[in-house]
Protein backbone atom coordinates (compact mmCIF):
# COMPACT_ATOMS: atom_id res chain seq x y z
CA UNK A 1 0.00 0.00 0.00
CA UNK A 2 1.19 3.59 -0.86
CA UNK A 3 2.27 5.61 2.17
CA UNK A 4 -0.19 8.34 3.14
CA UNK A 5 0.56 12.11 2.44
CA UNK A 6 1.63 13.60 6.08
CA UNK A 7 -0.64 16.29 7.19
CA UNK A 8 0.71 19.79 6.12
CA UNK A 9 1.97 22.94 8.09
CA UNK A 10 -0.37 25.70 8.52
CA UNK A 11 0.11 28.02 6.48
CA UNK A 12 1.41 31.72 7.66
CA UNK A 13 -1.19 33.72 5.93
CA UNK A 14 -4.44 31.72 6.68
CA UNK A 15 -3.29 29.17 9.72
CA UNK A 16 -5.34 27.00 7.85
CA UNK A 17 -3.76 23.51 6.73
CA UNK A 18 -2.03 24.00 2.74
CA UNK A 19 -3.34 21.88 0.20
CA UNK A 20 -2.53 18.27 -0.07
CA UNK A 21 0.25 17.62 -2.73
CA UNK A 22 -0.80 15.35 -5.49
CA UNK A 23 -0.45 11.65 -5.22
CA UNK A 24 1.68 10.06 -7.88
CA UNK A 25 -0.43 9.25 -11.19
CA UNK A 26 -1.97 5.35 -10.71
CA UNK A 27 -0.31 4.64 -7.29
CA UNK A 28 -2.24 6.90 -4.94
CA UNK A 29 -5.43 8.52 -4.85
CA UNK A 30 -7.71 9.16 -6.46
CA UNK A 31 -7.05 6.04 -8.54
CA UNK A 32 -6.79 3.51 -5.60
CA UNK A 33 -9.81 4.70 -3.62
CA UNK A 34 -11.83 4.01 -7.66
CA UNK A 35 -10.18 0.87 -7.38
CA UNK A 36 -10.98 -0.18 -3.76
CA UNK A 37 -14.82 1.23 -4.68
CA UNK A 38 -14.95 -0.42 -8.03
CA UNK A 39 -16.54 2.93 -9.30
CA UNK A 40 -15.85 6.61 -10.50
CA UNK A 41 -16.26 9.02 -11.81
CA UNK A 42 -12.97 9.17 -12.84
CA UNK A 43 -11.65 10.87 -15.22
CA UNK A 44 -7.89 11.74 -17.36
CA UNK A 45 -7.46 15.72 -17.24
CA UNK A 46 -5.46 16.76 -20.58
CA UNK A 47 -3.05 19.59 -19.40
CA UNK A 48 -1.29 19.86 -22.31
CA UNK A 49 -1.19 21.02 -25.32
CA UNK A 50 -3.29 23.64 -23.54
CA UNK A 51 -4.70 24.67 -26.52
CA UNK A 52 -5.49 21.25 -28.88
CA UNK A 53 -8.76 21.10 -30.29
CA UNK A 54 -11.41 18.77 -28.40
CA UNK A 55 -10.88 15.90 -30.27
CA UNK A 56 -13.37 12.67 -29.98
CA UNK A 57 -14.11 11.16 -26.27
CA UNK A 58 -12.95 14.45 -24.48
CA UNK A 59 -15.61 16.25 -22.68
CA UNK A 60 -13.62 19.34 -22.59
CA UNK A 61 -10.52 18.57 -21.45
CA UNK A 62 -11.67 15.31 -19.98
CA UNK A 63 -11.72 11.81 -20.66
CA UNK A 64 -13.65 9.64 -18.89
CA UNK A 65 -12.52 6.27 -17.68
CA UNK A 66 -14.19 3.15 -17.44
CA UNK A 67 -13.74 2.02 -13.92
CA UNK A 68 -16.94 -0.08 -13.70
CA UNK A 69 -15.91 -1.95 -16.64
CA UNK A 70 -12.43 -2.54 -15.30
CA UNK A 71 -13.70 -3.74 -11.86
CA UNK A 72 -16.35 -5.98 -13.01
CA UNK A 73 -15.83 -9.73 -14.92
CA UNK A 74 -14.75 -9.80 -18.41
CA UNK A 75 -17.51 -8.69 -21.63
CA UNK A 76 -18.08 -9.39 -24.97
CA UNK A 77 -15.09 -7.71 -26.01
CA UNK A 78 -12.18 -8.95 -23.59
CA UNK A 79 -13.40 -12.44 -24.36
CA UNK A 80 -12.67 -11.57 -27.93
CA UNK A 81 -9.38 -11.22 -26.49
CA UNK A 82 -9.11 -14.08 -24.02
CA UNK A 83 -9.78 -16.48 -26.76
CA UNK A 84 -6.92 -15.53 -28.76
CA UNK A 85 -4.28 -16.03 -25.44
CA UNK A 86 -1.64 -18.07 -26.05
CA UNK A 87 0.65 -18.84 -22.32
CA UNK A 88 2.46 -17.94 -20.94
CA UNK A 89 0.34 -14.53 -20.77
CA UNK A 90 1.73 -10.67 -19.41
CA UNK A 91 -0.88 -8.34 -19.09
CA UNK A 92 0.87 -4.50 -18.75
CA UNK A 93 -0.90 -2.34 -16.99
CA UNK A 94 -3.46 -5.08 -15.55
CA UNK A 95 -5.21 -3.17 -13.37
CA UNK A 96 -7.59 -4.47 -11.02
CA UNK A 97 -7.17 -7.81 -12.70
CA UNK A 98 -9.99 -9.15 -14.18
CA UNK A 99 -8.09 -10.55 -17.36
CA UNK A 100 -5.16 -12.16 -15.62
CA UNK A 101 -8.23 -13.64 -12.74
CA UNK A 102 -10.51 -15.20 -15.92
CA UNK A 103 -6.87 -16.25 -17.60
CA UNK A 104 -5.78 -18.01 -14.66
CA UNK A 105 -9.41 -19.80 -14.08
CA UNK A 106 -9.36 -20.87 -17.37
CA UNK A 107 -6.20 -23.30 -16.47
CA UNK A 108 -3.74 -20.73 -18.07
CA UNK A 109 -0.69 -19.49 -16.86
CA UNK A 110 -1.00 -15.69 -16.77
CA UNK A 111 1.03 -12.61 -14.42
CA UNK A 112 0.20 -9.06 -14.19
CA UNK A 113 1.99 -6.18 -13.53
CA UNK A 114 0.91 -3.00 -12.48
CA UNK A 115 2.63 0.04 -11.07
CA UNK A 116 -0.52 0.88 -8.69
CA UNK A 117 -0.37 -1.55 -5.55
CA UNK A 118 -3.78 -1.14 -4.86
CA UNK A 119 -4.80 -2.89 -8.81
CA UNK A 120 -1.94 -5.61 -7.53
CA UNK A 121 -3.31 -6.33 -4.57
CA UNK A 122 -6.64 -6.75 -6.07
CA UNK A 123 -5.35 -9.25 -8.90
CA UNK A 124 -4.54 -11.20 -6.11
CA UNK A 125 -7.54 -11.12 -4.03
CA UNK A 126 -9.59 -12.62 -7.49
CA UNK A 127 -7.07 -15.71 -7.68
CA UNK A 128 -4.40 -14.21 -10.06
CA UNK A 129 -0.81 -13.11 -10.24
CA UNK A 130 0.28 -10.19 -9.70
CA UNK A 131 3.48 -8.39 -9.06
CA UNK A 132 4.41 -4.36 -8.76
CA UNK A 133 6.58 -3.26 -12.02
CA UNK A 134 6.40 -1.05 -14.48
CA UNK A 135 6.57 -2.74 -17.84
CA UNK A 136 9.88 -1.03 -18.33
CA UNK A 137 11.71 -2.86 -15.53
CA UNK A 138 13.17 -6.06 -15.45
CA UNK A 139 10.05 -8.69 -15.66
CA UNK A 140 10.32 -12.03 -15.26
CA UNK A 141 10.62 -14.17 -18.51
CA UNK A 142 11.46 -11.82 -20.77
CA UNK A 143 11.90 -12.66 -23.91
CA UNK A 144 9.47 -16.08 -23.34
CA UNK A 145 5.95 -14.48 -23.41
CA UNK A 146 3.16 -16.41 -25.44
CA UNK A 147 1.30 -13.39 -25.32
CA UNK A 148 1.42 -9.87 -24.03
CA UNK A 149 -2.05 -8.05 -23.64
CA UNK A 150 -2.12 -4.22 -23.63
CA UNK A 151 -5.58 -3.28 -22.82
CA UNK A 152 -7.56 -0.64 -21.67
CA UNK A 153 -5.53 2.28 -23.26
CA UNK A 154 -2.11 1.55 -21.84
CA UNK A 155 -0.96 2.10 -25.28
CA UNK A 156 -0.65 5.70 -23.46
CA UNK A 157 1.82 4.16 -21.04
CA UNK A 158 4.53 6.75 -20.95
CA UNK A 159 3.42 8.85 -23.74
CA UNK A 160 5.87 7.09 -26.27
CA UNK A 161 4.29 4.27 -28.40
CA UNK A 162 7.41 3.29 -30.86
CA UNK A 163 9.24 2.78 -26.93
CA UNK A 164 6.80 0.76 -25.51
CA UNK A 165 5.93 -1.10 -28.48
CA UNK A 166 10.05 -2.21 -28.66
CA UNK A 167 9.77 -2.93 -25.54
CA UNK A 168 6.97 -5.04 -25.33
CA UNK A 169 8.62 -6.99 -28.55
CA UNK A 170 11.03 -7.87 -26.09
CA UNK A 171 9.72 -9.56 -23.91
CA UNK A 172 7.25 -11.59 -26.48
CA UNK A 173 8.81 -15.18 -27.90
CA UNK A 174 9.60 -15.49 -30.98
CA UNK A 175 6.70 -16.00 -32.63
CA UNK A 176 4.74 -14.72 -30.16
CA UNK A 177 2.13 -12.18 -29.98
CA UNK A 178 0.81 -8.67 -28.25
CA UNK A 179 -3.07 -8.55 -28.24
CA UNK A 180 -3.71 -4.40 -27.96
CA UNK A 181 -6.61 -2.32 -27.43
CA UNK A 182 -6.78 0.96 -29.50
CA UNK A 183 -8.90 4.29 -28.85
CA UNK A 184 -12.44 3.80 -30.94
CA UNK A 185 -11.44 6.85 -32.53
CA UNK A 186 -9.13 7.59 -35.66
CA UNK A 187 -6.75 9.58 -33.35
CA UNK A 188 -3.12 9.82 -32.52
CA UNK A 189 -2.43 12.10 -29.66
CA UNK A 190 0.44 12.98 -26.81
CA UNK A 191 -0.17 14.73 -24.23
CA UNK A 192 0.63 15.48 -19.89
CA UNK A 193 -2.57 14.37 -18.35
CA UNK A 194 -3.27 13.97 -14.98
CA UNK A 195 -5.68 11.41 -12.88
CA UNK A 196 -8.73 13.39 -11.83
CA UNK A 197 -11.90 12.48 -9.52
CA UNK A 198 -15.28 14.15 -9.75
CA UNK A 199 -14.05 16.48 -6.67
CA UNK A 200 -11.57 17.68 -8.64
CA UNK A 201 -9.05 15.50 -6.30
CA UNK A 202 -5.78 14.47 -8.94
CA UNK A 203 -2.66 13.10 -9.00
CA UNK A 204 0.60 14.41 -10.57
CA UNK A 205 0.94 15.03 -14.48
CA UNK A 206 2.19 12.43 -16.40
CA UNK A 207 2.92 11.74 -20.39
CA UNK A 208 -0.08 9.91 -22.21
CA UNK A 209 -0.65 9.15 -25.53
CA UNK A 210 -3.99 7.75 -27.58
CA UNK A 211 -3.62 5.72 -30.71
CA UNK A 212 -6.65 4.54 -33.03
CA UNK A 213 -6.19 1.68 -35.08
CA UNK A 214 -4.41 3.43 -38.17
CA UNK A 215 -1.75 4.71 -35.60
CA UNK A 216 -1.42 1.67 -33.58
CA UNK A 217 -0.68 -0.16 -36.98
CA UNK A 218 1.74 2.84 -38.29
CA UNK A 219 3.53 2.43 -35.21
CA UNK A 220 3.45 -1.54 -34.97
CA UNK A 221 5.19 -1.52 -38.46
CA UNK A 222 7.94 0.92 -37.29
CA UNK A 223 8.63 -1.57 -34.35
CA UNK A 224 8.76 -4.62 -36.49
CA UNK A 225 5.39 -6.27 -35.30
CA UNK A 226 3.32 -8.03 -38.04
CA UNK A 227 -0.27 -7.19 -38.06
CA UNK A 228 -1.94 -10.55 -38.37
CA UNK A 229 -5.65 -9.40 -37.25
CA UNK A 230 -8.03 -6.60 -36.82
CA UNK A 231 -11.23 -6.59 -35.04
CA UNK A 232 -14.12 -4.37 -33.03
CA UNK A 233 -16.75 -5.87 -30.57
CA UNK A 234 -19.01 -3.32 -29.05
CA UNK A 235 -17.32 -0.05 -30.47
CA UNK A 236 -14.36 -1.60 -29.17
CA UNK A 237 -11.21 -2.29 -31.50
CA UNK A 238 -8.16 -4.71 -31.51
CA UNK A 239 -5.17 -5.62 -33.25
CA UNK A 240 -2.79 -8.96 -33.09
CA UNK A 241 0.44 -8.30 -33.96
CA UNK A 242 3.21 -10.99 -34.08
CA UNK A 243 6.75 -10.85 -33.64
CA UNK A 244 8.49 -12.35 -36.37
CA UNK A 245 9.85 -15.86 -35.51
CA UNK A 246 13.56 -17.15 -36.51
CA UNK A 247 14.60 -17.19 -40.18
CA UNK A 248 11.69 -15.23 -41.07
CA UNK A 249 11.99 -12.79 -43.96
CA UNK A 250 11.72 -9.65 -42.67
CA UNK A 251 9.55 -7.96 -45.93
CA UNK A 252 9.32 -4.91 -43.88
CA UNK A 253 12.93 -4.24 -43.72
CA UNK A 254 13.75 -5.38 -47.26
CA UNK A 255 10.90 -2.74 -48.53
CA UNK A 256 12.47 -0.23 -46.18
CA UNK A 257 15.50 -0.50 -47.90
CA UNK A 258 14.23 -0.19 -51.48
CA UNK A 259 12.47 3.00 -51.05
CA UNK A 260 15.91 4.15 -49.83
CA UNK A 261 18.15 3.54 -53.84
CA UNK A 262 17.22 5.56 -55.88
CA UNK A 263 15.52 4.86 -59.11
CA UNK A 264 13.04 2.64 -57.51
CA UNK A 265 9.78 3.02 -57.20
Amino acid sequence: MAAAAQPHAPTPATGRPAPAEPRDPWTDQPYAHALRTGSGPLFLRRLSPSDAAQGPGWRGDLLPLDVERWCAVPDAADSSVLRRCTGPVLDAGCGPGRLVAALTAQGVPALGIDVSPTAVARTRRLGGRAVRRSVFDRLPQEGRWGTVLLMDGNIGIGGDPIGLLDRLRSLVAPGGRLLAEAAPHDVDERLTARVEDARGRHGRPFPWARLGTNALLRAADATGWLPTGRWAVDGRPFVALHRPGPGHHDQHATLAALAERPGRR
